[in-house]
């Protein structure tokens, strides 16, 4: 496993990225992701070092509650079905599924979300993770 980022969702992004350049992280790459309505923005102290993910949602004008202005931690695995069962297994709940043989979700026990990616390329979808109803939030 690898730590990827952390995800945070900001108001005002021009206001944020100004903030995490004077502490000294510089902008890795941008997204804007149209069909999600948001800007995803990656900031590290350099390439290659674990990132800050600012998200911003356009158009968001109520206030992020329960903890939603933080996102998650995002971590890497060799083969995500692998990762998911043991976590099942361990009795984790899987509230956002790897339909897609890419990406999933789970929480802490402390409720910190927390985002599971495939290394590399997705892999083939496959039962039951393509059937697997999301739940909950994540």
């Amino acid at each position: 496993m690898k730590y990827l980022h952390t995800m945070i969702r900001v108001y005002d992004l021009e206001a944020a990225l100004n903030f995490f350049k004077l502490i000294g992280l510089k902008e890795i790459r941008r997204n804007d992701q149209p069909q999600w309505e948001c800007t995803l923005v990656f900031l590290a102290t350099e390439d290659g070092e674990p990132e800050v993910e600012l998200t911003y949602n356009w158009g968001q004008k109520e206030a992020y509650t329960g903890g939603r202005n933080f996102g998650h931690l995002a971590y890497s695995v060799e083969n995500i079905y692998e990762t998911c069962q043991k976590l099942m297994d361990g009795g984790v709940t899987i509230l956002r599924p790897p339909h897609d043989g890419r990406m999933a979700f789970v929480r802490s026990p402390d409720q910190i979300s927390i985002e599971i990616l495939q290394k590399g390329e997705a892999l083939k979808p496959q039962e039951p993770w393509t059937s697997m109803p999301k739940q909950g939030e994540w």
